[in-house]
């Protein structure tokens, strides 16, 4: 490992920054690549961006520019997601607001027999997402629902969706790698966060089979808002929070 990356990067601020040295030093075939990919870290740069991948739930998941980066705490999502389709024979799984497919990967790596549908409204992410899934999930284009075969409707398993849940005016204060990085549309939930969700329960009945389960990741603090809105969507909602992802997902069942 090259010592002044690794002082670079804690001068600006990286708290891995040995780990992101040792990553940059492999990323790069010669000392300019390297001073070149160090250049864009200290500018900023997601390192995701940077690598053309993100590390999730023990994946290198592919991911472009602009298109939002897994994080870690959706470990979480992907842990309940599998413990509720275990019991299931060939789980249908949609999964919304896909970004680069990885919700839709760890599942595959999961769950056995798996059939993944997988939807986002941005071309880069579809592109991405497909590249990562491959012929092992459809990865559709357009907004939530719409873009899904209607054969499916009353027949899904599991929807899954870490859509976004920052309120508005709550974005000027996340870290500059993501307010300046990546998609506003992939952060932004509206005045209270919670837009997109609500559009996600209203129709999330429709595309269950009874017994089916929609899983939406939120903050602690919005949880109880996001349980009633699943509860006014017909869905019976658990709330789960874990300290070691630092992360809450709530869960709604259709009931018959």
């Amino acid at each position: 490992m090259t010592v002044w990356v690794v002082e670079m990067l804690r001068e600006a601020g990286c708290v891995f920054a040995e780990e992101e040295a040792e990553l940059l030093n492999e990323a790069a075939a010669t000392p300019a690549e390297l001073d070149a990919l160090l250049a864009r870290r200290l500018d900023g740069e997601p390192l995701e961006y940077i690598l053309g991948w993100a590390s999730f739930c023990g994946l290198r998941v592919g991911v472009e520019p602009g298109v939002f980066v897994p994080r870690r705490r959706t470990g979480l999502l992907v842990d309940r997601a599998v413990a509720r389709g275990a019991g299931v024979e060939h789980p249908l799984v949609v999964d919304l607001c896909c970004g680069s497919g990885a919700i839709g990967l760890a599942l595959i790596h999961r769950l056995e027999g798996i059939e993944v549908f997988a939807t986002d409204i941005d071309p880069i992410a579809v592109r991405c997402a497909r590249a990562n899934l491959g012929e092992r999930g459809r990865v559709l284009e357009g907004d939530l629902y719409d873009p899904l075969p209607t054969g499916l409707r009353g027949r899904v398993d599991l929807v899954t969706a870490n859509a976004p849940y920052v309120p508005t005016g709550s974005i000027a204060t996340m870290p500059r790698e993501a307010r300046l990085h990546e998609a506003r549309a992939t952060l932004d939930g509206g005045s209270d966060g919670l837009d997109v969700q609500r559009r996600i329960a209203d129709e999330a009945s429709a595309w269950l089979r009874v017994g089916g389960h929609l899983l939406v990741e939120t903050s602690e603090r919005q949880a109880g808002r996001t349980a009633d809105i699943l509860a006014r969507a017909s869905l019976e909602p658990v709330v789960e929070s874990s300290a070691e992802f630092d992360a809450t997902v709530v869960t709604g069942t259709r009931l018959p």
